[in-house]
């Protein structure tokens, strides 16, 4: 057998080089670089290995540098998520604290079905330097590291404890990154002392290899099921999730849809797949849904869910499909979300499954009265949403308004990323996408920080996207850093910091809950309530923009916002865009609800009104049996 000799870290980096994914003849590679921040446990292994390939280019794998170790999981999973998870970047970082704030990402990588995957450096697998520096001692077993936590969120895990595991555990980590139903964060844990242990590894282990993204095909009997359950239907609506994205499936829906005549809601991941002004394109669904998206789920007999995995907020927390003889639909190519709510399941790819369907349901479409409807719907819609973009609020404008702008000012192809706060509750009613990608929103895990890191994975995924990345202060403060990367790197990328002085969702929830807004506020302290309810702090957020390297606007007003934002987009320089927002703001008018318990017993009166409201929505809560 040829064999090589390398350092364990030397291999990984030569194998991860070479994989490559395929799906419908289209070939890219499968891991494009490698993020990291160096320091002690990687330096000498995977830092090592990096410098060697590039100098000696006997391997081809970029090293970017991130500027917080959680920021660089976000970046890849956004990367992931423009290239509908056919490519994944890896990540590595120092024992202890560095490879622990991965840990984040990576749960919110699983949780949103994104690959990526995490090299974290771990202690000694000889224990000959014991216990090393950043080390845990845990007392009931000596193989316990902090790297055990990430098996809790990732799809993969192995600890390579000595060189020759790595061959299996590296291609069992390419096949869970590569299936779309087990995608996720896959975590090899390497040993700081293994990384750098040299081995005589097969030459065929570095082979070229192609892992191929095939499409599942519906059974012909499952497909004859679901098109029975519908064309039995007299109000039926589709809810397409991210799968239909990911997908490619697009234009087969919209066909579908127009054949039809089916109304189409979308969840976040869904937004785009139907653009905002296709005939049958109803809105977001869900707890901060659309008006016309929730009243045709409160009367919909049968639910055609593409794609989705129907979180609490796509179903309201279960009020949102209110009629008593409910039945779903679902197609999806993980068989775990396809039986949710006892549905009829058709696990297939959503591209290959819409096709199916629209053939078994040939010379079928719905009422013209059911149409009618939905113009109406869609109609009342349009009505609500103008209604925020020109509140006229002030003396500084509302959230709404400064949306309705950038929808103004931004093209089709544009991409708006955010993914925590009031903002996504306002962006799934207010946002008019026309391109699935337009529309980047992480709502399966609502990570705050998400947004300026994703800024970065998604523009080096797409470079020829306008890239937007719409931030409140909250998040802001949690994760910037990742401005300097942008810079670094000579991305240009828009950043809407919209500051309100506190958490405008939480605060908005924290009152409707009885909870008085306690502790939303960016404020100091009260000398008399001892309350955080004092003045305003003197927080200068475009002056740390500024800092970090970006060029900086302000606004004070959407015409202000408007002119700001046109000279960012003419700007080759990331931009951040400030303009400050009315925390007390009006948001969209609710047509959903959201199970967030009420204390059941208080001493406050707003409480106690609150609990009140509370049990009475918990009478429309439901089992989809």
């Amino acid at each position: 057998m040829n064999t090589v000799r390398l350092t364990t870290a030397q291999a990984l980096v030569r194998f991860l080089a070479n994989q490559y994914s395929e799906r419908d003849g289209q070939e890219q590679r499968l891991i494009p670089g490698v993020w990291g921040i160096f320091g002690h446990g990687n330096v000498a292994g995977i830092g090592q290995a990096l410098l060697q390939a590039a100098v000696t280019q006997e391997a081809d794998l970029p090293y970017y540098l991130a500027r917080n170790e959680q920021g660089m999981v976000h970046a890849s999973v956004a990367y992931a998520k423009m290239r509908d998870r056919l490519a994944a970047f890896a990540c590595t970082a120092s024992t202890g604290p560095g490879s622990t704030n991965m840990i984040t990402g990576a749960a919110l990588a699983t949780t949103n079905r994104l690959p990526v995957l995490l090299l974290p450096s771990d202690m000694f697998a000889t224990r000959a330097a014991d216990p090393v520096l950043q080390q845990l001692e845990d007392s009931r077993g000596g193989d316990v590291t902090v790297n055990d936590a990430f098996r809790a969120v990732s799809k993969y895990f192995d600890r390579i404890s000595r060189p020759e595991q790595l061959i299996p555990a590296a291609l069992a980590a390419m096949r869970v990154l590569t299936d779309p139903v087990e995608t996720g964060a896959v975590t090899l844990a390497l040993p700081q002392d293994v990384q750098a242990e040299a081995f005589d590894w097969p030459v065929e282990f570095f082979r070229r290899r192609v892992w191929h993204v095939g499409r599942p095909v519906p059974e012909p009997a499952a497909v004859e099921r679901a098109a029975r359950l519908l064309r039995n239907a007299r109000k039926p609506l589709v809810v397409v999730g991210g799968g239909a994205v990911y997908s490619g499936a697009e234009t087969v829906l919209r066909a579908f849809a127009e054949g039809i005549g089916i109304p189409v809601a979308d969840t976040h991941a869904g937004k785009g797949a139907v653009p905002w002004d296709h005939p049958c394109a109803v809105g977001g669904i869900g707890s901060t849904g659309s008006y016309a998206a929730n009243e045709l789920a409160r009367e919909a007999d049968v639910v055609l869910g593409i794609g989705t995995r129907y979180s609490d907020f796509t179903t309201a927390s279960h009020t949102v499909f209110a009629n008593p003889d409910v039945t779903f639909v679902n197609l999806n190519v993980a068989r775990l979300d396809a039986v949710k709510h006892s549905a009829e399941p058709l696990v297939a790819d959503a591209r290959l499954g819409i096709q199916a369907l629209a053939g078994a349901l040939t010379g079928w479409e719905v009422s013209a009265e059911y149409r009618a409807h939905t113009r109406q719907l869609i109609a009342r819609n349009r009505e609500i949403e103008d209604r925020c973009f020109h509140v006229g609020h002030g003396p500084l404008p509302a959230q709404t308004e400064i949306l309705g702008a950038l929808n103004d000012v931004l093209d089709d192809r544009a991409v708006v990323i955010n993914a925590a706060g009031s903002m996504p509750g306002d962006l799934q009613q207010l946002w008019r996408a026309r391109d699935p990608k337009a529309y980047h929103v992480e709502y399966a895990y609502s990570c705050m920080g998400y947004e300026v890191a994703a800024g970065v994975g998604a523009k080096m995924a797409d470079p020829s996207r306008e890239v937007v990345v719409v931030v409140g202060d909250g998040s802001y403060l949690m994760m910037a850093q990742e401005i300097v990367t942008m810079v670094s790197e000579g991305l240009k990328v828009i950043v809407v910091l919209v500051q309100n002085h506190g958490f405008a969702s939480i605060g908005a929830l924290s009152e409707s809950l009885g909870s008085q807004r306690f502790g939303t506020k960016y404020r100091y302290r009260d000398g008399g309530s001892g309350l955080l309810d004092g003045e305003v702090l003197p927080v200068d957020l475009a002056a740390n923009a500024s800092s970090l390297g970006a060029d900086v606007l302000h606004a004070t007003t959407v015409d202000g916002f408007r002119a700001a934002m046109e000279k960012a987009k003419a700007a080759t320089r990331t931009t951040v865009v400030h303009v400050e927002t009315d925390l007390y703001g009006p948001n969209p008018p609710g047509h959903g609800w959201w199970d967030v318990p009420v204390s059941q017993t208080s001493a406050l009166e707003s409480t106690r009104t609150a609990y009140e409201t509370y049990a009475a929505h918990k009478q429309a809560q439901r089992h989809y049996l």
